[in-house]
């Protein structure tokens, strides 16, 4: 995807063919920074700060960490170190783990002489099937939003949070339905959910489709009901970073929400991912989904740019009052219309998913 008139990925590597670098995703939308990750500690606290998020590009920066910790150390115990410090950055996003047991599995096997070649090119690999999966995701669900045309206006697209190309390593998961759609010339308007506490919708989700000149419109959270009541909305569209392999999906919190409403008024309601993101060992979300916490002070507090063009942050809760951040919220399957894989779209059910992928559910 393009940025000022360049193409870029999220992340990638140095001439060197060693250092990593990955876009600094908490300076957008004001600024554009990039990061470069010499160490496996590098990883890890990208991951952990968000400089990097989104469960598919969190998979593969913990990969590239992974190989990063070969190069300096490819001994067992090293490993074992980068695989459990990777591990603990982030809870929810199944990629994550899912990367990383790929990358143990590979290396462990393997002479420690040529861990860390191997270890650069294994997560090269996921990196590229990343790619490959969201833009097969992109072209199921254009399919849909065309069906979704009833008349000469817009089809219009609600989502949450972000899932488009800066959540992955391209095209993105959500969002990559209507890239594809667009440039097949569908007439499309997206209602952009702000995303509280952090707004990666109204900072990282609109940076995307300015750049991609997709027609949008910024909300608060709490909007997508009235529109929905009101006809203003066609489908709604939202990743996930762990869906069930019975088709319960978790995503970022308020995303029940936006399901209770669409069921309420008829609104199709579609999950996007890749097979990475589907965990087969659990079937109840709610139960078994640890649901990260993160720190309250991206509740009370937020950060903007001022009129001089300086990006601060303000405080927006009375001392003393205390809050909670829960990061992620599952919406049961019953909630789901379909869910669109890079091997087509099918119903949000153990039936439906290993339809698609007999080969994983095992």
């Amino acid at each position: 995807m393009k940025i000022n008139g360049r193409d870029y990925r999220t992340i990638w590597l140095d001439s060197d063919g060693r250092r990593v670098h990955v876009i600094d995703q908490t300076a957008l939308p004001h600024r554009f920074e990039t990061k470069t990750l010499a160490s496996c500690e590098g990883a890890a606290e990208a991951i952990s700060a968000m400089t990097v998020r989104g469960a598919p590009l969190i998979g593969v920066t913990g990969a590239y960490g992974m190989a990063l910790a070969a190069q300096s150390d490819p001994s067992d115990d090293a490993i074992a170190g980068a695989y459990a410090a990777l591990l603990a950055t982030r809870p929810t996003a199944v990629n994550l783990r899912w990367a990383l047991d790929r990358l143990r599995a590979l290396l462990l096997a393997a002479p420690v002489s040529v861990r860390a070649d191997l270890a650069y090119a294994e997560a090269a690999k996921i990196a590229e099937e990343d790619i490959a999966a969201c833009q097969a995701i992109g072209l199921a669900g254009a399919e849909l939003i065309h069906k979704a045309r009833g008349g000469d206006g817009p089809v219009n697209i609600l989502t949450h949070c972000n899932a488009g190309w800066l959540a992955t390593v391209d095209w993105g998961t959500a969002l990559a339905p209507i890239y594809a759609a667009a440039r097949q010339g569908a007439p499309i308007h997206v209602w952009v959910d702000e995303t509280r506490p952090r707004n990666q919708g109204a900072s990282l989700t609109a940076f995307e489709l300015l750049g991609e000149d997709v027609p949008h419109t910024i909300i608060a959270d709490n909007a997508g009901g009235h529109l929905m009541q009101h006809g203003l909305v066609d489908l709604v569209i939202v990743g996930s970073d762990r869906t069930t392999r019975a088709g319960d999906v978790c995503n970022k919190i308020g995303t029940y929400l936006k399901a209770l409403a669409a069921h309420d008024n008829g609104v199709p309601f579609y999950v996007a991912l890749p097979s990475s993101t589907i965990d087969w060992r659990i079937a109840d979300g709610v139960r078994d989904i640890p649901i990260e916490e993160r720190a309250a002070r991206e509740v009370t507090h937020i950060s903007g740019r001022g009129a001089d063009g300086a990006t601060f942050e303000v405080q927006l809760t009375p001392d003393g009052s205390p809050a909670r951040n829960f990061s992620f919220d599952v919406t049961p399957s019953r909630f789901v219309t379909r869910l669109i894989t890079e091997r087509g779209v099918c119903a949000a059910t153990e039936e439906g998913l290993k339809g698609l992928f007999p080969d994983l559910a095992g």
